[in-house]
C-alpha cells in the first residue's frame, strides 16, 4: 500500500491599494473577473522595469504577511530581505522576479484541520507577474497584474489526501478573508494552489511531482486523487516516477506533463540590491523593524498588529456551535465569509428582541430565547444557507450588496416561527424582501401573504384520518413514509395555507 506525501504552495494576491514596489493601483478584484479592466491601464516605468527606476516597498503588504504569520502561529523574522529570482518569461518585465528566498518574513507555523496539525514552512512576499492571452495570431501581454503583492505560503509535507488539502485551502481562505488582507477567490486567480505529491511504501519520500495552477477547491482535491492513482499505476507496472511539473485538465479530469521540474539553483537567487534588508530594532522595542522608503525610516509595530487581530474562523466556528447551537456543518458555512458571519450574529441579536416583543411568549428575553433557541437556530440556518444565499446568487448580489437587513431577516424568521406566514408563502416573501429591500410585515400586507385563519387545521386533519382508515392502519404498522401523503392532503384542503411543520406534529400526535 503506497502512502501519499503532499505539500502545498499557495499564492495569494494581497488586497492593498497599490502594487508591491510602485504606486500603481492594485485592482486585483477586476483582473480576470466579468467587470474587466482595460489592459495595461495600471502600469508605470517601475512595474514595467524601465532603466533607472527604483522599487519601493509597500508597507501594508508587509503588514498583511505579518498578520497572516501571526494567525498561522508562525515565527516573525528578526531579519528579512528580498531576492531576485532569475528566469525569463514574457509576463515578467524585468527578466527576474523580486521575491524572498532564504530569509522570509514568517516561518515555522501551523494550523489544525479536523484535529490534525498541518505545518507551515514559510510565508514570504513577492510580486505577481503579468497575464498572457493566447490568440490565433500570437500572444498578448497585460501587465496590470505585474507587481501586485503576492504572498506565498509553503506547507510541510503533512497532508495525506485530496480532501485534507481542500479543507486546508478552505481554512486559509476563511482566515485571509477574516484578516481582510485578501479576497482569495480561486476562480478569479486571487488564490492559486500548486501541489507537490509523492507516494512511497517506506518512510523515505518518493519522487516528487508538482501539479500547478489549480484554481478551485474541487480541482485541488481531484488532481491529488488522480495523481495518487496515476503514480500508483506507474510504480506497480515497474516503471519510475519522473520528477516533473504537470498541469490539470479540468475537462478530462486528469493531469498532463508540462516540463521537467526546475530546482532552486536554476533560478540563481541573489539578494535584491535596490531594497534594504529588513531588521528588527534592537533595544527599547524588539517588535519593530524599519524599512526604507524614499530615504525615510518607517517602523512597523508587531505588538500593535497583534492587538488588531480579529477573532479567527476556528474560534468563531466554536462560538457558533457552543453559544448559538448551530451544527458543525452549518457553522463552517456561516463563518467562511466574514460578512455572513457578522450578519448571522446580528440576526440572532435581533431575533431575541422580536421574540420578546411579539407578545406570544412569557418570561424574560433570556428565558424565551433559551426555550426556543434550538428551533430558531434551525430556521435561521436553513433560510440563510438554503434560501437567501440562492436568491442572492440568482440576482447576482453578494453579502456586501445584500438588501435584506439583519433586523428585517430576524422579523421574517419570527413570522415563520409564530405561524404568521406559511412555508410556501415564506419563499415568496423573502424574494420580495430581496427585490424591494422592504419590511416583511408591510410586504405581507401588500402582497396578501398572511396565513389564512379561515380554516381549522385540527378539523382538516381529523377528517383526513377518518376518511383514510386503511392508510392510517398502514402508517401505524410502520409505513411512516405515508406521512407525506397525509401532508399532501392537508395542503390541498387548506389551499396551501397550512404550515407543514405544524401539520406534521399534529399528525404524529394523533397517530402515535
Amino acid at each position: 500500500m503506497y502512502k501519499p506525501t503532499i505539500g502545498l504552495e499557495i499564492h495569494v494576491e494581497l488586497k492593498t491599494k497599490t502594487k508591491m514596489f510602485c504606486n500603481c493601483l492594485n485592482e486585483n478584484e477586476k483582473i480576470g473577473s466579468d467587470a474587466g479592466l482595460t489592459p495595461n491601464k495600471n502600469v508605470c516605468p517601475i512595474c514595467l522595469a524601465h532603466p533607472g527606476t527604483m522599487p519601493m516597498s509597500n508597507v501594508e503588504a508587509i503588514k498583511s504577511v505579518i498578520k497572516a504569520g501571526l494567525a498561522l502561529n508562525c515565527q516573525i523574522a528578526e531579519k528579512s530581505k528580498f531576492d531576485r529570482k532569475q528566469y525569463f518569461y514574457p509576463d515578467l518585465p524585468k527578466g527576474y522576479q523580486i521575491s524572498q528566498y532564504d530569509e522570509p518574513l514568517s516561518q515555522n507555523g501551523h494550523i489544525e484541520i479536523a484535529g490534525k496539525k498541518i505545518g507551515i514552512t514559510r510565508i514570504h512576499l513577492e510580486e505577481d507577474t503579468g497575464k498572457l492571452s493566447h490568440i490565433k495570431d500570437g500572444t498578448l501581454v497585460d501587465y496590470n497584474r505585474a507587481g501586485i503583492p503576492l504572498m506565498e505560503l509553503v506547507t510541510e509535507p503533512d497532508i495525506e489526501s485530496g480532501i485534507e488539502a481542500k479543507e486546508f485551502c478552505q481554512e486559509l481562505q476563511a482566515i485571509f478573508r477574516e484578516l481582510k488582507i485578501a479576497d482569495a477567490n480561486m476562480e478569479k486567480g486571487q488564490m492559486r494552489c500548486e501541489v507537490n505529491i509523492s507516494i512511497s511504501k517506506t518512510e523515505k519520500f518518493g519522487t516528487k511531482v508538482e501539479v500547478k495552477n489549480l484554481n478551485s477547491f474541487r480541482s485541488v482535491e481531484r488532481a491529488i486523487d488522480y495523481e495518487i492513482k496515476r503514480q500508483t499505476k506507474v510504480l506497480e507496472s515497474g516503471e519510475k516516477i519522473i520528477q516533473e511539473t504537470r498541469g490539470w485538465n479540468e475537462i478530462k479530469q486528469e493531469t498532463y506533463s508540462q516540463r521537467i521540474k526546475e530546482g532552486s539553483a536554476d533560478y540563481r537567487y541573489f539578494p535584491e540590491p535596490d531594497i534594504p534588508t529588513l531588521h528588527f530594532v534592537q533595544g527599547i522595542s524588539k517588535s519593530k523593524f524599519p524599512i526604507s522608503k524614499n530615504n525615510e525610516q518607517i517602523f512597523i509595530d508587531i505588538e500593535k498588529i497583534k492587538t488588531t487581530m480579529p477573532e479567527l474562523p476556528a474560534e468563531k466556528r466554536n462560538l457558533f456551535q457552543t453559544e448559538y447551537g448551530f451544527n458543525v456543518a452549518d457553522s463552517k458555512i456561516l463563518t467562511a465569509e466574514p460578512l455572513l458571519a457578522d450578519y448571522t450574529e446580528n440576526i440572532i441579536s435581533e431575533i431575541k428582541i422580536w421574540l420578546k416583543d411579539c407578545g406570544e411568549f412569557e418570561g424574560s428575553e433570556a428565558d424565551i430565547w433559551l426555550k426556543n433557541k434550538e428551533k430558531i437556530i434551525k430556521l435561521v440556518a436553513g433560510w440563510l444557507i438554503n434560501k437567501l444565499t440562492g436568491i442572492l446568487m440568482a440576482k447576482k448580489l453578494t453579502w456586501e450588496t445584500n438588501p435584506v437587513t439583519a433586523e428585517n431577516f430576524a422579523e421574517f424568521i419570527t413570522m415563520i416561527f409564530t405561524h404568521q406566514v406559511s412555508t410556501k408563502n415564506s419563499g415568496i416573501l423573502l424574494e420580495s424582501m430581496v427585490i424591494t429591500g422592504g419590511d416583511p410585515s408591510q410586504i405581507l400586507e401588500t402582497e396578501n401573504l398572511k396565513n389564512d385563519d379561515s380554516f381549522d387545521l385540527e378539523k382538516i386533519i381529523n377528517e383526513i384520518i377518518n376518511k383514510n382508515p386503511e392508510t392510517v392502519a398502514q402508517y401505524k404498522n410502520g409505513k411512516t413514509a405515508l406521512l407525506k401523503f397525509f401532508l399532501g392532503l392537508v395542503m390541498k384542503e387548506s389551499k396551501g395555507q397550512a404550515d407543514p411543520s405544524e401539520a406534521e406534529k399534529m399528525f404524529i400526535q394523533k397517530l402515535s
